[in-house]
């Protein structure tokens, strides 16, 4: 059973730092398209990822690019998000997703469309202050 589990979420001051991780269990997730969603709470969650990673390359929301950095430790099974120069409309729960279904298919094109992930975390809480 795949289970993705983030963590690192908490409160920051704007401007600060914080990294969140995604770790799988389950399954290895190396050859699979992985990304990063967000959801303001009582809102619905956003439709495209803020952050992606896959075989095909790394893809940002403008919304973070230059900001937030992703990436995978392999051997770990792992998924990070850097996330530099907190403002408060970060604030938000972030969710980790992954394509297992499509994992390790020859010539896999990653999207950050959310309907193209299957297997998905619960969420961690980030706020930033102001």
């Amino acid at each position: 059973q795949v289970r993705l589990v983030e963590s690192g979420g908490g409160t920051v001051a704007a401007g600060g730092s914080l990294t969140l991780s995604c770790t799988a269990s389950g399954v290895r997730t190396n050859n699979a398209c992985m990304g990063w969603f967000r959801q303001t709470p009582g809102k619905k969650r956003e439709e495209f990822a803020i952050a992606m990673i896959g075989n095909d390359g790394i893809e940002y929301d403008d919304s973070v690019k230059d900001r937030f950095s992703v990436s995978r430790d392999n051997a770990k099974n792992i998924m990070y998000l850097q996330m530099n120069s907190l403002k408060p409309k970060d604030t938000d729960i972030y969710s980790c997703a992954a394509d297992i279904r499509r994992a390790g298919s020859d010539g896999t094109s990653c999207y950050r469309r959310d309907f193209m992930y299957d297997s998905w975390g619960r969420g961690s809480k980030v706020t930033v202050s102001s």
